[in-house]
């Protein structure tokens, strides 16, 4: 069971963070206030959040998911892809230490963002992107095995990261949409699929019973909660701006 989350406030340098869309900069002020929102929707669905403050050296680091996974019985630190995040692993491992034992890290010349990586059931999904190679998901999958847990990977070929498009709920439902909908992996799972136009909207999480979703996506929201699950709609307009979503604000453990 998820009991706590950590989260990091925007910095003011968030508008020069990375991004792949064409929808402008995002507004600082909005920015935190859509943040706070989601803080408090952690906290309604049960979990202590630690808060972190903001972070003015690294303009992306507030999507804390990408730089370490937290598995049940060890957190692993990642090797971000864009080397403008690298640091920020070194300035979340104090925090990390706090809450775990064993704690491991992915090195050189592997490459992983968490964002790649999918926990389905008690199986985990690596993205092959352009921020997550081979190299990185060998030397992950190897440490899960360590801890008696087990990793593959998934090709991917359009988007950033892997829950870019697709995600796990529950009881073997799984989110898929775009270039997820015919990949054999995902094949065993009971698909629900998402309209193109609402794709984003895979990137959700389920939390102690309740569906974390962004705002905005009306079809992708009627579709989770026809198969019986409660879902609570968060505005991240502006970090959707710079490729953010729902998972992408917080580490879960």
């Amino acid at each position: 069971m998820i009991t706590q989350a950590i989260v990091r406030k925007p910095c003011h340098a968030i508008i020069n963070a990375l991004t792949t869309s064409d929808m402008g900069p995002p507004d600082y002020q909005a920015a935190l206030s859509q943040h706070a929102a989601y803080t408090d929707a952690l906290r309604n669905c049960g979990l202590n959040v630690i808060e972190l403050p903001a972070d003015e050296n690294f303009p992306d680091s507030t999507f804390v998911e990408d730089v370490a996974l937290l598995t049940p019985q060890c957190a692993i630190l990642t090797r971000p892809g864009a080397p403008s995040r690298t640091a920020e692993v070194i300035a979340m491992t104090p925090v990390i230490q706090e809450y775990y034992e064993s704690v491991e890290i992915i090195d050189a010349p592997g490459m992983l963002d968490a964002g790649d990586i999918l926990l389905a059931g008690e199986h985990y999904y690596i993205g092959l992107s352009g921020r997550t190679n081979r190299a990185g998901a060998e030397q992950l999958i190897s440490i899960l095995s360590r801890y008696g847990m087990t990793g593959s990977v998934v090709r991917l070929n359009t988007v950033l990261h892997l829950k870019t498009g697709m995600g796990y709920l529950d009881n073997g439902d799984m989110l898929v949409s775009g270039e997820f909908t015919d990949k054999p992996e995902f094949t065993p799972f009971h698909q629900i699929h998402l309209p193109s136009e609402e794709a984003a909207a895979a990137n959700c999480l389920l939390i102690n019973g309740t569906v974390l979703m962004p705002e905005g996506y009306p079809c992708a929201r009627q579709i989770v909660e026809a198969q019986g699950y409660p879902v609570k709609t968060i505005d991240i307009s502006e970090f959707e701006k710079i490729d953010g979503g729902i998972s992408c604000l917080s580490l879960r453990f």
